[in-house]
Order: C-alpha cells, then sequence, then structure tokens
C-alpha cells in the first residue's frame, strides 16, 4: 500500500508538470476553462491579477478585492517574458497560473535586482479574465462603476479606522479624513504657498513607512514643498489645506488620493489607505529652495495597448 501511494503523488506530480507550457520567452503558464472564443486585436478586457515573489510568496501586487484591469490589446506591443504572451490562448471566464523568472527580467532590462527582487528568485502570477467587451463604451462604464466601488471600499475602511480611534474627523470633497488638532495660523497651506512639515506617515494596521518626525526617525529635517507643485500626494496636499504654521493633526487619505492602483514597490502597496500625522512649521509665500523630497503620484487610467 506504501509504494503504491508512491507510485500514484508521483503519477499526479508528473500530472501536473505536463499542463504547464511555455512561451518562447520562457513563461510557464496552465490555462483553465472552457472559452472557445480567444481574445483579438483591439478588444478590451477586464482582468484580474495578482503578483507573489517566490520562495517567500509574498504578495506585492493584486487587483483582487479592488479595481480589476481594463485593457485594449495590442499584439504589436507585447512584452517579452509577461503575462501579456498569454493574452490570445485566453477568453472570458478562462483562469491563468503563470511563473517569471527574475533572472530572464533582468537580462531583458525590465528590472534590476534589489532587496525585493533577488537573484534565482520567481514571480508567481495568476490571472482571470472576467469580461471581453463588445466596445469601447461598455467598457468605460464598467470601469467608472468598478471606481465608484472602490471609492466606498476606501472610505467605509478609513471612517471604520476613524471611528476604532475616536477621532472627530472632517471628511473633505476628495474623500480625505482630516482630524485638526491645533488648526494653527489664519494663513493656511493653501495654493501656491511653501510647506514645511513634520511628518509620520503609517498604514491602517500602524506599520510606519516613512517619517521625520520623532527619536527613530531616520531624517528629522522639516519637507520643504509648495501646494499645487505636483511635489507630495493629492490627498495629502488637500489635507493640509486644513492647517497653517503651528498646525498639527491627523490626514486619512484613501488609496485613489495617494498611490493608486499601483502603489509604490516594495514599500506602498497598491491600494494602501495611508494615515499621516502632521505638524507644520511654517507656511510662507515664497518658493521652495528645492525640489520636493517626496515623489508625487499621479492617477492610474486604463491600460489601453
Amino acid at each position: 500500500m506504501k509504494n503504491f501511494i508512491s507510485l500514484m503523488a508521483v503519477l499526479i506530480l508528473l500530472a501536473g508538470c505536463n499542463q504547464y507550457q511555455k512561451t518562447p520567452s520562457g513563461v510557464a503558464y496552465s490555462i483553465s476553462g472552457n472559452s472557445k472564443t480567444k481574445i483579438k486585436q483591439g478588444q478590451i478586457f477586464k482582468y484580474n491579477i495578482e503578483y507573489r515573489i517566490a520562495p517567500k510568496d509574498s504578495v506585492f501586487n493584486t487587483t483582487f478585492g479592488h479595481v480589476p484591469g481594463f485593457m485594449q490589446f495590442d499584439t504589436s506591443r507585447i512584452s517579452p517574458h509577461s503575462f501579456l504572451e498569454l493574452i490570445t490562448k485566453c477568453g472570458e471566464g478562462d483562469k491563468v497560473n503563470f511563473t517569471l523568472s527574475v533572472d530572464t527580467l533582468k537580462k531583458l532590462g525590465l528590472l534590476e535586482y534589489n532587496q525585493f527582487f533577488r537573484k534565482n528568485d520567481l514571480i508567481k502570477g495568476k490571472m482571470e479574465i472576467i469580461k471581453v467587451y463588445k466596445g469601447e463604451e461598455e467598457a468605460n462604464n464598467d470601469y467608472k462603476k468598478e471606481m465608484d466601488d472602490e471609492q466606498k471600499r476606501e472610505a467605509k475602511e478609513l471612517k471604520e479606522y476613524a471611528s476604532k480611534k475616536s477621532l472627530k474627523v472632517q471628511e473633505l470633497p476628495t474623500g480625505v479624513l482630516v482630524a485638526v488638532e491645533q488648526s494653527g495660523d489664519t494663513m493656511k497651506a493653501s495654493m501656491g504657498k511653501t510647506v514645511r512639515m513634520l511628518y509620520k506617515g503609517y498604514f491602517t494596521d500602524g506599520k510606519v513607512f516613512d517619517s521625520n518626525m520623532g527619536p527613530n526617525a531616520p531624517n528629522k529635517e522639516p519637507l520643504v514643498f509648495q501646494i499645487g507643485s505636483g511635489g507630495i500626494i493629492p490627498g495629502l496636499e488637500s489635507g493640509l489645506a486644513q492647517f497653517g504654521k503651528g498646525g498639527k493633526g491627523k490626514i486619512l487619505i484613501p488609496a485613489m488620493q495617494a498611490y493608486g492602483t499601483t502603489g509604490q514597490p516594495p514599500v506602498i502597496p497598491a491600494y494602501a489607505n495611508l494615515i499621516f500625522d502632521v505638524e507644520v512649521t511654517d507656511v510662507s509665500l515664497q518658493a521652495p529652495p528645492a525640489p520636493a523630497p517626496m515623489p508625487a503620484a499621479p492617477q492610474a487610467q486604463p491600460q489601453r495597448k
């Protein structure tokens, strides 16, 4: 019986291996589904996709549970060693598992080794084709609905966070929530003003991702930037308009007013709501002496190839 079980395990393993095929660039993949019509040139489709790093098996990007990807397929712009090589093999309802090699992506000049992508690592991906559209209007209407749903999810999470922390917040038209502890001087950090600010940025689980505030901050110099110059994320700009010099408080920023659908890997994941403790040390009419060190986050749009 023991030998029989061992033999069956080997046969199952081999059968699983045989299900995987490879693209010309070496992407290993398997597809499950019963679609008879495959995606063609020019068609717009909606899909979910997730990437994990092996062997750590940690997710570094996923659309599952958030806004799916929207893409107009263009066969002339298929990137090598990517999920795009698999699109013509898929149709509505199909599910795909695939594996990318970090070493191959490095050779192609598509990424560099770092603390996140290391030599010999693999990127495990899964994808599902949710819908293939008949036309652009149908796709745009569905995209707007998905964005509305995402904004509602983000607003719910932030309001629950504020309630749990007993924060008295005001909601701005952008969806940003602001808890003002001290409003500061009457001249607020509005459009065109130069701001000096101490801050601590963290996620809703309390994990800090950046700070120049407090004894453990790696850099204690104030952040200097001009409101409206694109030097900081949009949600932080709109929240700071509630503060003048000497102002203190918290700004709760929905993902779509921060780093959106892409995040800023590996530090900030996609769809991450952010919390900032802020202390405004100065507001002036003078232009800042140098570009702001905090990168802006332009909002992601549906991919149109």
